[in-house]
């Protein structure tokens, strides 16, 4: 992929501690792009989590095909005009959602703000307990749904602000009121939100060529080593799936740092959510960086991928 070494950054960030990624860009910036090659820079999935997979595969009635291959992990990519039951699961018989056969693996929502607000209201909850009860007149069905969440967005409803090269049409309100179809709770929960912007001519004329995903797969695999000695012995695997406890025990900071993270905080007013998502996020670029110890660099980092919450201060 040419140019975007910020969004690479991003989306090598995500891989590696299993986060939830939202990009934000203008038509044409890459963003659709980057997110069906996240696969490829994924660390295989582990004997146990493959049998997962397939596991729920099965009760969807698939087999193992062009989509889901051995020893991939599974990336689905549903319409905006998905219906809520069709994303969280359920039917007369209850059987597994789109968030479901995403276990292990990615969920794109493209053209976030278009999806339903119910539809994404009940991505709430599975995103915090990572599994989803379906409750019919015929039974009651408990499905995991350990996913990476991978957002797109425009910044506006034409698509086009702070765009370089075109000129925005929308208004302030017209602005606010696309943003907002999307609630806070709900952004509260995707740890990296990032800017994708439009690349120039000169940019796409670059014949050097990017990083190729095997280069970046190998980072990705050695941080998510670090974590599985990290948690071995409990049901954790990645920096995101860290409950408050864990985040106290891994993820301390001293006083200057504490002080540097109450700043950002108070300023961008973000909540208590936030902040736990942030000192993850911290600890993954730790990781990636083979520290110990969270670094000013590692915390200054996680703060700026809390793009949306400052671009509306």
């Amino acid at each position: 992929m040419k140019g975007q070494a910020a969004l690479r950054r991003c989306v090598e960030v995500a891989v590696s501690g299993g986060h939830n990624l939202l990009v934000t860009g203008s038509p044409g910036s890459g963003k659709s792009m980057v997110a069906k090659r996240i696969p490829t820079i994924m660390p295989p999935p582990t004997n146990e989590e493959f049998l997962e997979i397939l596991s729920i595969q099965s009760a969807a009635g698939r087999t193992i095909n062009g989509e889901i291959r051995w020893g991939m992990r599974p990336f689905r990519a549903p319409h905006h005009t998905v219906s809520d039951i069709a994303l969280l699961g359920g039917g007369s018989v209850p059987a597994p959602g789109e968030i479901s056969l995403a276990h292990h693996g990615v969920l794109f929502l493209d053209e976030l703000p278009e999806f339903k607000r119910s539809a994404l209201e009940v991505l709430r909850q599975p995103l915090e307990d990572r599994v989803v009860v379906v409750s019919r007149s015929s039974g009651k069905a408990s499905f995991p749904c350990s996913f990476m969440l991978v957002a797109a967005m425009n910044p506006c409803p034409c698509g086009y602000l702070g765009d370089r090269s075109r000129e925005c049409r929308c208004t302030p309100v017209q602005v606010q009121r696309y943003r907002s179809r999307i609630s806070g709770p709900l952004l509260d929960r995707i740890d990296i939100q990032v800017e994708a912007p439009a690349l120039s001519i000169a940019e796409l004329r670059n014949e050097a060529p990017g990083e190729c995903s095997a280069a970046i797969r190998a980072r990705t695999q050695r941080a998510r080593e670090v974590q599985a000695r990290r948690f071995e012995g409990t049901a954790v695997r990645t920096n995101a799936e860290m409950s408050h406890a864990l985040i106290r025990r891994h993820c301390l900071l001293d006083t200057r740092l504490g002080d540097l993270l109450q700043q950002a905080m108070e300023r961008l007013r973000l909540s208590a959510r936030a902040h736990d998502r942030i000192l993850k996020v911290a600890r993954t670029i730790a990781d990636l960086a083979g520290e110990e110890r969270i670094e000013t660099p590692h915390l200054l980092e996680a703060i700026q991928y809390r793009n949306l919450d400052r671009g509306q201060r």
